[in-house]
């Protein structure tokens, strides 16, 4: 795909992500990354990574993916929101780009074979901001037999969400709240665009596993859940893992309390009296493991990150016979 279109002698339009952006000569898109100069888009992030990690595949979370192996993380800095709590915001809410740090998309894939990495993670901040070096890596990942994930916030462009089928095998996306406001008025995004997103994925042959963080007196009441949930039943479908995650105090929120165990428990509780086959609580002490939703046999053991295949064969129970959806191998 293109990446931009022009408008006139004076601008052009950035396609990378549903902010569309407008950007005159010199000037950058609200990611901070991505520029107008000599009326072609530049993405300043091109082969600067501000953070590699070999990661458990757990840590995405990706439950249903194939466990127990690990990821080669990368991330860049620069974000298309502006989340008050977002944990990486040292990398995510700064535009200073470290020009000294080179990694191409052909260092990064030897880096993952060289680890004996399954697949590569676009994380740590919103990946579709930096796109074009992604897809470069990714495609040259694929070649090689190597996975592609996505962890982002689902403010993909319309244009990307088409291409990403072609390279990109897994993604976990984050349904950070279901109020129009809050999205708008702190997050500044659209909720409605992210709906978007998460229906373009689950379509499609990516893998799909959604993240909520639960954040106390700001997406946590029973019917904002019930909400999410009644969504995701109706729009992507039960066999969607879930994943909540408890808030820890962080960036503009640090006097925030973390959000307690009572709260997880009755998050999930409600996502599962709505038929949701697989929810996960993350950030908190708990059992990860995911269990056969018909006959309860635990199907993949979890502490913490360190996962284990049990009774999983071909993708079914083995002990009922029960199609498990997923990527296990």
């Amino acid at each position: 795909m293109k990446y931009f279109h022009y408008n006139d002698e004076d601008s052009i339009t950035c396609l990378l992500c549903k902010h569309y952006c407008t950007l005159k000569e010199g000037r950058a898109g609200i990611c901070g990354i991505n520029y107008n100069i000599d009326s072609e888009l530049v993405n300043k992030t091109y082969s600067h990574p501000s953070a590699i990690n070999i990661d458990p595949i757990e840590k995405k979370p990706l439950y249903h993916f194939l466990p127990a192996s690990t990821s080669l993380s990368i991330g860049t800095v620069g974000c298309n929101l502006r989340c008050p709590f977002c944990q990486n915001y040292s990398i995510s809410q700064t535009t200073e780009v470290d020009e000294s740090i080179v990694y191409t998309p052909e260092d990064i894939v030897n880096l993952a074979l060289e680890h004996k990495c399954e697949s590569i993670s676009y994380t740590y901040n919103e990946p579709a901001i930096w796109y074009p070096y992604a897809k470069d890596i990714g495609v040259l990942a694929k070649e090689k037999g190597l996975k592609n994930i996505f962890v982002s916030s689902g403010y993909e462009s319309k244009e990307v969400l088409e291409e990403l089928p072609s390279w990109l095998d897994a993604a976990n996306i984050d349904l950070k709240s279901f109020s129009h406001d809050y999205y708008k008025k702190v997050l500044k995004a659209d909720l409605d665009g992210v709906l978007e997103s998460l229906i373009g994925f689950s379509k499609s042959k990516i893998w799909l596993e959604i993240t909520t963080l639960l954040i106390p007196e700001v997406n946590d009441s029973s019917s904002e859940i019930e909400k999410m949930a009644e969504f995701i039943v109706t729009k992507l479908g039960r066999d969607v893992p879930w994943h909540f995650s408890a808030f820890h105090p962080d960036y503009k929120m640090d006097v925030t309390p973390p959000t307690s165990m009572a709260t997880m428990q009755r998050a999930k509780e409600i996502a599962k009296s709505f038929g949701i086959k697989y929810v996960y609580l993350g950030n908190i002490a708990n059992d990860g493991s995911t269990y056969c939703p018909k006959c309860q046999t635990k199907l993949v053991s979890r502490e913490g990150y360190k996962a284990k295949i049990l009774n999983l064969q071909d993708s079914k129970c083995t002990n009922c016979g029960e199609l498990i959806a997923g990527v296990w191998k």
